[in-house]
């Protein structure tokens, strides 16, 4: 099921976003998502939008955070659901209520860099991640004008 997050869901959402993101992005310091954690708690998660992938018991297993109306600024699954269409799911949510979406993506998340594909995001800019210097991408998804 698919459905908003409460601030109940929080600290489950922060659990699965260190996890995620200690795993998907290998190519950066465990030192750098943990000093993110508080930002990520009193920054991100008050601001965005967010869904949340759950089971009937409650339990998260994915979530996805919109900030501004259009900027995906996470989108995180456990990983024993990878390729599940958690993720998928997810982001129809968000495809729902924005016409234009945009997100930040590190060129070196190329599981990542695959999945937007599919979901029809292309890049738009290349640039440099402030926190972590690192190259990223910044892609772009709109509703498709009907015919």
């Amino acid at each position: 099921m698919i459905r908003l997050a409460q601030p109940a869901d929080h600290e489950a959402i922060l659990v699965l976003w260190l996890h995620s993101s200690l795993i998907s992005h290998s190519f950066i310091a465990q030192s750098y998502w943990i000093e993110s954690l508080q930002m990520v708690r009193e920054d991100f998660l008050p601001k965005a939008r967010t869904w949340v992938a759950c089971d009937e018991e409650g339990h998260i297993s994915g979530f996805i955070g919109v900030l501004n109306q259009q900027f995906i600024g996470a989108l995180f699954v456990e990983e024993n659901r990878y390729g599940d269409g958690t993720a998928q799911r997810l982001m129809a949510a968000a495809k729902a209520e924005y016409p234009v979406l945009l997100l930040e993506v590190y060129q070196q998340n190329h599981r990542a860099m695959a999945f937007y594909r599919k979901e029809n995001f292309e890049i738009t800019a290349e640039t440099r991640h402030p926190g972590t210097d690192l190259p990223t991408w910044i892609l772009r998804w709109h509703q498709p004008l009907s015919e």
